[in-house]
């Protein structure tokens, strides 16, 4: 169904770690509106959708999701990569490291883990529909 071409749709080029900005943008991966979340909403919610056109839509949308998905963990990872142990036991990122050291893992910037709980799929179509502009409103 698709074709993946191994780059990122924008290229990330960070030089210097920060892992006090990884923290805030780890949410944008895996907190309740980050991008894991958003392509699971469209990609599940298409099967219910009556509408070809419409399903079509929430295909393209759900696989632009999992391509800003890429992006964002290519940041996180950037922005973690080569730091020393004073830099990562000084930064607000510290808890994470404990069990990730500097794997990529969708978490939300307070720590909790990713949950599909924070997505709607209803097979309503108005209930869907304001799901999705409802989560769109709220990304950054």
């Amino acid at each position: 169904m698709w074709t993946y071409e191994k780059k990122l749709q924008y290229p990330v080029k960070i030089k210097n770690p920060n892992p006090k900005l990884a923290q805030i943008i780890i949410s944008q991966l895996g907190g309740p509106d980050g991008e894991i979340g958003a392509s699971m909403r469209y990609l599940n919610q298409r099967y219910s959708m009556p509408y070809g056109q419409v399903t079509g839509i929430l295909t393209d949308v759900g696989t632009e999701e999992l391509a800003h998905m890429e992006m964002v963990a290519a940041i996180v990872h950037q922005l973690t990569r080569n730091l020393s142990e004073e830099e990562i036991a000084n930064s607000p990122f510290a808890n994470y490291f404990v069990d990730h050291t500097t794997g990529v893992y969708p978490v939300a910037a307070s720590g909790v883990p990713y949950d599909m709980k924070y997505i709607a799929v209803k097979g309503d179509v108005i209930t869907d529909l304001h799901e999705d502009l409802a989560a769109d409103g709220t990304t950054l």
